[in-house]
């Protein structure tokens, strides 16, 4: 499993986590909070010898109920956070400089506009590069933490894939798949093992 990182960070609102938006995903967390227990799959006749054994998991559900990706969406968030702090406070500064300048154009003397709409041209581009940094260390920092969560995962999939004896597992909506029987999903397993091993 590789957690899919090519969702756009954006400053503006909401940023994109690799397995799902994280804001912007409110029907995702709404179901996610009121899901009922999935009820544990009805028991399946034995597999012919030699016959491919399948199971799928959902990448997202790991993100959003397990205590490791409920960690990283928080620390992602919180890092969301003091970005758009540090943004807004620019904007503020520039929003203020403009007003001056609109309020002092019949006052104030030329040289006097022509340096301070030298401010407010050097303000405006602060923030645009404060908002290109940020952006890009809001992505590389979702790597960095997403990528530790899949560090994570993957042992624990290759582990019961071994133990069950699957012969492939999918993604479940990163595949391509389209249909899969929910007794095939070995997502919660996944996260009981998962969640054991974070007090370790």
């Amino acid at each position: 499993m590789s957690f899919n990182r090519s969702s756009k960070t954006s400053l503006a609102g909401v940023f994109c986590l690799g397995l799902f938006c994280l804001f912007g995903a409110g029907r995702v967390l709404a179901q996610a909070a009121g899901a009922a227990p999935a009820a544990a799959p009805a028991a399946r006749p034995a597999m012919p010898a030699g016959a491919l054994k399948i199971a799928v998991i959902n990448t997202e559900q790991i993100l959003l109920d397990s205590q490791a990706g409920k960690k990283a969406i928080a620390d992602l968030k919180k890092v969301q956070d003091q970005k758009e702090a540090e943004l807004g406070a620019k904007q503020e500064e520039i929003k203020a400089l403009q007003a001056k300048i609109d309020s002092g154009r019949l006052s104030l003397t030329q040289d006097k506009l022509a340096d301070m709409e030298k401010q407010l041209e050097d303000k405006v581009i602060a923030a645009r590069r404060l908002q290109d940094d940020a952006s890009r260390d809001l992505n590389k920092r979702k790597d960095d933490v997403l990528g530790a969560v899949d560090q994570r995962v993957m042992p624990i999939i290759n582990q019961i894939g071994k133990e069950q004896g699957f012969t492939l597992i999918f993604r479940k909506f990163e595949s391509g798949l389209i249909y899969a029987d929910d007794a095939i999903d070995i997502t919660p397993m996944v996260i009981q093992r998962l969640d054991a091993a974070q007090g370790k």
